[in-house]
């Protein structure tokens, strides 16, 4: 089986100094890998295509045979890294915390250790005043944006 961590290491060597940021890799146990990358204004299909080519030329098809996909993370999909968070400042998401408790608002005041979300309360079912509520990333399950189609 390929080594994530190899192929960790090539992306990384690859996005220095590109805007790019590596989201997430994955290999399964058929050596398919996944490249999960982003900008802060969101990959392009030639930037993945880059990317893409940049890891067939370094990974050895002689050694193992592999599938590789390089794609952005999909809207649907849960912040894997801090970036994701800075990239989203002041659009709505969905956060679900340690307790499974959920909150939905603005991202804002995005820092290393956390963030705050602008929660409006809910009192018997109509929208009240607007709250920050902070969280700590070891307090978050998960987050990701909410669509809305307008």
């Amino acid at each position: 089986m390929i080594d994530r961590f190899k192929i960790e290491s090539l992306v990384k060597e690859f996005i220095k100094g590109t805007g790019l940021f590596l989201v997430a890799v994955k290999v399964s146990t058929s050596n398919k890998i996944t490249v999960l990358a982003d900008t802060m204004k969101g990959i392009t299909i030639d930037e993945c295509v880059e990317l893409h080519r940049y890891l067939e030329r370094n990974i050895d098809r002689n050694v193992e045979d592999y599938e590789l996909q390089v794609s952005s993370p999909g809207l649907d999909m849960p912040f894997g890294v801090i970036e994701q968070y800075y990239k989203n400042e002041g659009e709505q998401i969905m956060v679900v915390d340690i307790d499974d408790n959920r909150f939905s608002g603005k991202l804002k005041n995005v820092t290393e250790g956390g963030f705050d979300l602008e929660a409006e309360t809910r009192i018997k079912g109509k929208l009240g005043e607007s709250e920050d509520i902070s969280f700590n990333f070891d307090q978050v399950k998960s987050a990701k944006t909410i669509v809305t189609i307008r």
